[in-house]
């Protein structure tokens, strides 16, 4: 079995293609994955380290107006297909599989037009504009987010399979956690991160809140990005915290502090969500603003819809606004169980599993089995 897989710009876009990787070499011995990028990705220093071998096309995003830097990006569009054509003819694949981020473009496409069955993973509620083209032409879209299907033209080739996840949290278990961490299972928990790098504005209003974490005597971790870590110490003093109550400037051991936590703050990153969500967490859900398409608002709008968590904007920050969420959630056992289960409905644990079987029953049509 021969794959190619491409994805790249984000981690939100190369950790679901090395997952569906993974996937495919773990129940395929001897199957033959390569991984398609380009030089300056963030893919190019992630994939090598993984284990797979890496080629490169050229490829850049489009700008969303009319202009000429746009007319260099489409000769490069062509370049990308030509490169791409030459490694699929090459390399000889039985199946391609794009994740987004521009450089599938190019890489989906000309297998689509060289009737080589076709795969394209979403990850968010509002699809990219690169996955949105490619639905045209691929014989699956797969969807994480059920929000995500009205905003392709045709849904016949589209099933909702949810983002593939780490084994670890899929695994994780609270009381196993709570253990690990020292965090009593008879206290409340909050877990407040503002995505790898941390947020300066959660970081602000978490300052007052966690004062009144302490006043109730509330465990709770706090993350706030290596580059306000220091910022973040000299503006509040640690002096009468409890065990179970931290503030760090970053989190690796993420499986155990979000399954041991109640609630959880966080951003609305497709992968964040689908980790929150399969663990059945409520979540106080604040969208990074000037992403891509706006995406982790509509991310974000569909926790909230759905009735797991609560968006709060960026914009609208404040400690008093995210105090009165999280209490009005924690200190309410029925609202709190309510969001639980909520939660647990929209979580696809199975996710990486859905998304093989497509894979292998269109590779089986492809071969008339």
């Amino acid at each position: 079995m021969r794959i190619i897989v491409s994805g790249g710009g984000t981690g939100g876009h190369i950790y679901p293609a090395l997952s569906i990787a993974d996937k495919i070499k773990s129940e395929n011995e001897g199957a033959n994955v390569l991984y398609v990028g380009t030089k300056m990705g963030l893919e190019s220093k992630i994939v090598p380290g993984s284990g797979y071998d890496f080629e490169t096309v050229t490829v850049s995003g489009f700008q969303r107006k009319i202009s000429f830097e746009n007319m260099k990006r489409l000769i490069m569009f062509f370049r990308g297909i030509w490169e791409s054509a030459s490694i699929i003819r090459r390399f000889r694949p039985d199946i391609v599989i794009g994740t987004g981020g521009y450089v599938s473009g190019p890489v989906v496409f000309c297998a689509a037009m060289m009737k080589i069955p076709t795969v394209v993973h979403e990850q968010n509620a509002f699809p990219g504009m690169t996955n949105k083209f490619l639905s045209r032409f691929a014989d699956k879209v797969l969807i994480s987010f059920e929000d995500a299907r009205k905003f392709f033209k045709s849904d016949r080739n589209v099933e909702f399979t949810g983002n593939p996840l780490r084994k670890e949290i899929i695994d994780a278990n609270k009381s196993e956690a709570r253990k690990k961490l020292g965090i009593p299972l008879d206290k409340k928990m909050v877990l407040s991160v503002g995505g790898s790098g941390g947020s300066r504005k959660i970081n602000d209003a978490m300052l007052s809140v966690i004062g009144q974490f302490c006043n109730r005597d509330i465990a709770f971790v706090h993350a706030t990005g290596n580059a306000y870590f220091e910022g973040f110490c000299k503006e509040f003093s640690d002096a009468g915290l409890k065990d179970y109550q931290m503030v760090v400037p970053y989190i690796d051991n993420m499986p155990d502090v979000l399954a041991a936590c109640d609630v959880v703050i966080c951003s609305a990153g497709a992968i964040t969500l689908s980790e929150v969500t399969c663990l059945g967490k409520p979540a106080i859900v604040i969208p990074k603003a000037h992403t891509a398409e706006n995406h982790q608002e509509y991310n974000a709008r569909s926790i909230e819809e759905n009735g797991a968590g609560v968006m709060i904007l960026e914009k609208d920050i404040t400690a008093d606004l995210i105090a009165q969420n999280i209490f009005n959630i924690i200190m309410d056992e029925e609202k709190l169980n309510e969001m639980s289960n909520k939660s647990v409905q929209m979580g696809m644990p199975e996710a990486i599993d859905v998304i093989y079987s497509e894979i292998m029953r269109l590779k089986q049509l492809d071969e008339g089995i």
